[in-house]
């Protein structure tokens, strides 16, 4: 197989991160142990956002800080040209964490004991944010159908009750890959409207959509009275590995929403850090040559895993969509543990059991090349082996 690569950035040459207090490198310290686990891709920065950090650096002084009006430009033209949606400025409110802002959410949307369905698996953060926030947690499962993950409406409208007041949405979707369609989220918008459902969309994967015939569509482009109802979390630190730098944002048209959740942060979420801002400004800004070589250089890694995986006996692996995670169905290996068996053979993945799915894995592909295919031999061989 002949991969193209864009010469002007290089995702082949390993980077050193042992001796950087990386959680991902971290975790397995001192064990000949591959981290393929948290969603941390092993690529150095676009080079725009490393020379604005250090022009940035150079100047001394790391004071609290505001969004600059070039950032808040920066961010608003991304949303128009890749999404075609015009937001105004403020519409923006700015988090130190997504996982942060998820947490906020919760907390702004409905009272103590209300309750917060979801769609599983899914990002851990989404299953903890609802009973640490006084809410209760309802999930249902994601079905798959035909080799493809899909929600079943009537399912879900069958777990909503009088005390139901939001939806958490992932899209695109972490750990199952899927970039929604806008028939299945013009779908999901119409439920909402007939249980008035507030719709919190975590989009953090927005700019890493992987299929050249698929486009990320943001719920609340779909109408204004859809965008009235919808929450969006997004941030630039998965497309352009700054997640180390802590900035993220909320985009809420709704002025009552927008109030709540400002209410909500109160004085308990702290300002977004200095450098994280001039990250993101250079992200959105000067980032989009980098972005698309990274997509074509991930693609290629993706391609690898389903061709990989699918060699090896007893494990499956959906179509990815989206994202650089795969996720891989063991339930039929015969292995009780996938996660500490693969563990065990060198391989660190996410386990399934973490996202509300015992007996799948999650494998991180954003990573050079020739780590990745050392992960996928030591898996295949640990299977052939057992």
């Amino acid at each position: 197989m002949t991969i193209m690569t864009d010469s002007r950035f290089d995702f082949d040459t390993a980077i050193n991160r042992s001796t950087t207090n990386s959680e991902k490198w971290d975790k397995y310290r001192g064990r000949d142990i591959i981290p393929l686990w948290v969603a941390d891709m092993d690529f150095r920065s676009p080079p725009a956002v490393i020379a604005a950090l250090h022009e940035r650096v150079s100047h001394g002084v790391f004071g609290y800080t505001n969004p600059s009006q070039g950032l808040i430009d920066a961010v608003m033209g991304h949303l128009k040209r890749d999404f075609d949606w015009p937001i105004k400025p403020e519409w923006i409110i700015w988090l130190p964490g997504l996982v942060c802002g998820l947490n906020v959410l919760c907390r702004a949307v409905g009272e103590t004991d209300d309750e917060v369905v979801t769609l599983t698996p899914v990002y851990p953060p989404f299953l903890s944010a609802p009973p640490l926030s006084g809410r209760t947690l309802l999930t249902v499962p994601l079905h798959l159908t035909n080799g493809r993950w899909e929600c079943n409406l009537e399912e879900l409208e069958r777990a909503i009750t009088p005390r139901t007041k939001l939806l958490l949405l992932c899209s695109p979707h972490n750990p199952v890959g899927r970039c929604w369609s806008r028939e299945e989220l013009q779908r999901l918008a119409e439920l909402a409207t007939r249980h008035n459902l507030v719709i919190g969309s975590d989009d953090i994967h927005a700019g890493l959509i992987l299929d050249e015939d698929k486009r990320h569509i943001p719920l609340a482009t779909l109408s204004a009275e859809t965008a009235s109802r919808t929450i969006t979390l997004l941030a630039p630190s998965k497309t352009f590995n700054i997640p180390g730098l802590g900035c993220s944002f909320a985009v809420i048209s709704d002025p009552e929403l927008r109030r709540s959740f400002r209410k909500a942060m109160g004085r308990i979420v702290p300002h977004v850090n200095t450098l994280g801002y001039t990250a993101a400004e250079a992200a959105y800004r000067d980032g989009e040559e980098w972005r698309m070589a990274l997509i074509d250089y991930l693609r290629a890694n993706r391609n690898l895993v389903l061709e990989a995986v699918g060699r090896m006996p007893g494990l499956s692996v959906t179509p990815v969509e989206a994202t650089y995670l795969a996720w891989i169905d063991a339930r039929h290996s015969g292995i009780e543990q996938p996660g500490r068996f693969f563990e065990q053979a060198g391989v660190g993945l996410s386990d399934g059991a973490d996202f509300g799915a015992p007996g799948f894995v999650r494998l991180n592909f954003g990573c050079c090349r020739s780590l990745l295919e050392e992960g996928l031999r030591r898996m295949e061989r640990a299977l052939a082996e057992q």
